[in-house]
């Protein structure tokens, strides 16, 4: 199989891995997410919803507080049991010797006058509830009037003249389901969550009895259990939508497996382009001309070098061909061209390997020297600048010159880009004094912006090989300088 192919087939048989993989971490982490989000609203309403129960419950403390206050009497009853009323209230009873005598309201509620120490279904937890001294919940049950409710029984006790403890009866409250706790669940719903309350069928028994629950089934919910009285209540949630975020792992998955695809078909595109994409990474940092780093790759190498080596000695040096612009307008680009090769050429003979080399842009070069100061540099670079310096015209070889400014880190700069400022001014410097010499940075010296140095006309006398006219640059035709010079001098010049 090629490789064209192969190379494809795996990376998209890598990103199936790679998909399943990140597919299996999404779901792990959005479960425990949505765990611990279920985990603090199931114990955050739960408690909420223990509260509202026992709200409810404070109905009978508060009836139990006034018989003992009374010795046994409560007068008024309807107009105390009327005040007490809220809309998740049933009714209020009162039970003397465990016969319910009084309800409020009285209204549809006559058949609850019962006996509830020998109701064959409230005998044995009433019984419970009046020797153990505890409230009991009793429910859920229909209500004749609509909906569920639960018995709420709360043993009172008196002391007789003796000081003897008795029984006397349960205050009572019928709690309406799911009035007592409706702002609960419905927050609950709202939050996007099914939802199950359930409570055990008696205090000694560890059987749950459902109270109430959303329409949905509650798949491995979350429970918060608390207790009322001796029975156990447990409050259960789960997701609507599940544990699984689905609408997330498909997006993921179709993401994913698209970018695989993708992935596949680029790497095919890449190793038939491979070789062009390489010339591009190296055209990135090279200089196409001279084959040295262009400044991005120069900068990018000198700030690596100086970091890695922050207390290492560094020369940097800047040069520039004096008069290039004399080159270019009188033998033509190419021939400036040639003038930078051949620059660049000698630079790569002369400087030891470890030397960084690099061209910024039109006749400017650069070189960091590492390992060096100025002292041991200085010869080196004098020499390099008197070296000779050619090109080829038509056969004949013609001189050109440097100018080079260099500065030392980190005697005069703390970092690559003031240290080579200071290489700047160096060689500004030495285009002011005369061009085609070197010399090194010191206090004092600045970089200025640096005017564009022209040919003269003694530049001209003294190189240019045959005649030239000036006009100016916005008329035809309108000479304003003519000179002929020495035919016999440059015989191959013809007007």
């Amino acid at each position: 199989m090629k490789k064209q192919t192969l190379v494809p087939l795996i990376t998209f048989l890598l990103g199936i891995c790679l998909v399943s993989l990140i597919v299996y971490k999404t779901d792990t982490h959005e479960k425990e997410q949505r765990h611990i989000t279920a985990q603090l609203n199931v114990a955050t309403y739960g408690e909420q919803i223990k509260n509202e129960i026992t709200n409810g419950i404070e109905i009978t403390d508060t009836l139990k507080q006034i018989l003992i206050s009374e010795d046994g009497e409560i007068h008024q009853f309807e107009t105390i049991a009327g005040n007490l009323m809220s809309d998740s209230i049933e009714s209020v009873q009162l039970a003397p010797n465990g016969v319910v005598t009084d309800i409020y309201p009285a209204n549809e509620n006559e058949a609850g006058k019962i006996d509830l120490l020998h109701d064959k279904d409230r005998r044995k937890i009433s019984c419970y509830a009046r020797d153990n001294h505890t409230i009991i919940t009793q429910g859920p049950f229909k209500l004749k009037q609509g909906g569920y409710g639960i018995a709420v029984r709360n043993p009172v006790y008196l002391k007789d003249k003796n000081g003897h403890e008795y029984f006397w009866g349960f205050t009572i409250v019928i709690l309406r389901v799911p009035d007592i706790f409706s702002d609960s669940i419905s927050a609950l719903s709202n939050f996007g969550y099914e939802y199950k309350i359930s409570k055990t069928v008696a205090p000694w028994s560890d059987t749950y009895k459902v109270v109430y629950q959303s329409d949905g089934q509650t798949n491995h919910p979350v429970s918060y259990t608390f207790t009322i009285g001796d029975e156990n209540w447990k409050f259960e949630v789960s997701p609507k939508s599940g544990w699984r975020n689905a609408t997330l792992l498909t997006i993921i998955i179709g993401m994913f497996l698209t970018i695989s695809l993708l992935l596949s078909v680029l790497t095919r595109i890449w190793l038939v382009e491979n070789e062009h994409k390489k010339k591009f990474q190296i055209l990135a940092r090279t200089d196409s001309l001279t084959n040295i780093y262009n400044r991005y790759g120069f900068d990018e190498f000198a700030e690596k070098m100086i970091q890695k080596n922050p207390k290492a000695h560094f020369v940097a040096a800047l040069l520039d061909i004096d008069d290039f612009k004399f080159i270019n307008d009188i033998y033509g680009h190419n021939y400036g061209d040639r003038a930078l090769k051949n620059l660049a050429d000698s630079m790569k003979t002369f400087f030891p390997s470890d030397a960084l080399l690099g061209r910024n842009g039109g006749d400017e070069f650069c070189i960091l020297l590492p390992n060096c100061t100025f002292a041991e540099a200085d010869i080196q670079l004098q020499k390099f600048t008197k070296l000779p310096k050619s090109f080829s015209y038509h056969g004949k070889e013609h001189a050109f010159y440097i100018s080079l400014g260099y500065a030392e880190y980190p005697t005069f700069a703390s970092n690559r880009s003031q240290l080579m400022r200071c290489a700047d001014a160096a060689l500004y410097e030495i285009k002011l004094h005369g061009k085609n010499g070197c010399m090194v940075y010191r206090e004092g010296l600045r970089s200025g912006a640096r005017k564009q140095l022209g040919f003269t006309f003694k530049d001209i006398s003294e190189h240019l090989p045959g005649a030239f006219i000036i006009y100016r640059a916005d008329k035809e035709d309108d000479e304003l300088f003519l000179q002929m010079m020495n035919f016999f001098i440059c015989p191959d010049i013809k007007i």
